[in-house]
């Protein structure tokens, strides 16, 4: 399905793409929540660090869990809600572009980690929303979904 289908669908169905300021900002807080969430979880590695080295060898070694835990956290939100808490606040929601509904389980796994991928890449993948008419960053590609508003 071409952007051009995908926002004429959303269209036809009185449904609003959400914009990429909303999306910008859950994607602060879904950040925030899982570096805290990070932090809180290895807190003893980082309090028994005493010097700034010795606290980047122990981010440096966990990285393969923070990557998963943003993994986690975002591929089961979006497909038991269809949002992470980031996109609930800020009243946007991750859809199916063919159902219209919450993605399944599998496009929503995919989804997080492609993410991952466009985070690595200098957020390459975020920035494709910028040029095409469904708003669709790489992830949303894979996953074939939309992000839309639904207040």
């Amino acid at each position: 399905m071409s952007y051009q289908d995908i926002a004429a669908k959303l269209e036809r169905e009185e449904i609003r793409l959400a914009s990429i300021g909303k999306r910008a900002y859950a994607a602060c807080i879904d950040e925030t929540i899982i570096s805290l969430l990070f932090i809180a979880t290895y807190y003893d590695a980082f309090a028994q660090a005493a010097t700034y080295e010795q606290r980047i060898a122990i981010i440096s070694s966990l990285i393969l869990q923070f990557i998963g835990l943003k993994i986690v956290y975002q591929a089961f939100f979006t497909w038991y809600y269809g949002a992470s808490l980031g996109k609930i606040a800020a009243k946007i929601a991750c859809v199916d572009v063919g159902l219209l509904d919450k993605p399944s389980f599998a496009a929503s796994l995919s989804r997080a980690v492609v993410a991952v991928i466009s985070q690595i890449c200098l957020y390459l993948g975020f920035a494709w929303a910028l040029g095409n008419e469904a708003r669709q960053t790489w992830h949303d590609l894979a996953a074939k979904t939309a992000v839309i508003d639904v207040a």
